[in-house]
């Protein structure tokens, strides 16, 4: 019971400190609305998903995207944290370091869940019809996405000394995520180290489900698509967990 409690208030902190927050919500939906409403109604791309044009078609990834930044960059905080001294006083607790990186994780995921929430309704007016049922499922999958990519945050944050580093990193691992899961493009058209890539990037399974959801198209079969997040989450979990461990030792 003392490890939910722990991991309660470590949820309740991190969605405070969202909430506070406020500038960081309209900074997040910057670019996903850019490409919307830029890129998808500059550029005469193809659907190949039939009764949908290309702003709709790229409406998923770019939810995704949302989820991705937010979630992902979540592990800064970690850093944050360890400069306010707050990370020494929570590794002094009794709790397990596990406990401590699903606190963490479910505090992100809040905070991802909300702005894609804010980007699903704002595609349900401007750019795609969405159902009740549509709506609850993209949310579902949203908050399984959201805690796949926190984990592969905060694991990097916990082994990161400086802010600057983690920014760095970041660079080079998300923009690459995203581009590479076929989010603005049809994968079945790109060449063969292109899908590759795309094979080997967790995001592109998450891209291809929500897409799945939203448009009724994807490009491998759901369950194969929802294998792959779960088995990717798990070892995020994992990772994060023992990215933990190693905090504990060098605190």
């Amino acid at each position: 019971m003392s490890e939910l409690n722990a991991v309660w208030a470590l949820v309740l902190r991190e969605v405070k400190i969202y909430v506070r927050e406020k500038e960081r919500i309209i900074a997040i939906l910057v670019s996903p609305l850019l490409f919307l409403f830029v890129m998808g109604r500059g550029l005469s791309g193809v659907s190949p998903a039939p009764g949908f044009d290309y702003q709709q078609f790229i409406f998923p990834g770019i939810l995704c995207m949302v989820i991705l930044f937010t979630a992902i960059t979540y592990g800064l905080y970690i850093i944050w944290d360890k400069r306010l001294d707050f990370l020494k006083e929570v590794l002094a607790a009794p709790i397990s370091r596990s406990t401590l990186f699903f606190g963490k994780a479910l505090g992100g995921m809040a905070g991802a869940v909300v702005e894609a929430f804010i980007l699903l309704l704002i595609g349900a007016f401007f750019i795609l019809p969405i159902g009740p049922l549509q709506m609850l499922a993209a949310l579902a999958l949203s908050t399984l996405f959201a805690f796949l990519l926190a984990g592969i945050g905060l694991g990097l944050g916990a082994r990161m000394k400086s802010m600057e580093g983690f920014g760095l990193v970041m660079s080079f691992l998300t923009w690459p995520m995203f581009f590479f899961s076929g989010a603005l493009f049809d994968l079945t058209q790109a060449g063969p180290l292109l899908r590759w890539a795309a094979l080997l990037d967790p995001f592109t399974y998450c891209v291809d489900l929500m897409r799945r959801v939203l448009l009724g198209w994807s490009v491998f079969p759901w369950p194969a698509d929802l294998a792959a997040v779960l088995a990717f989450s798990a070892l995020a979990a994992v990772w994060g967990v023992l990215s933990f461990g190693r905090l504990q030792q060098t605190r």
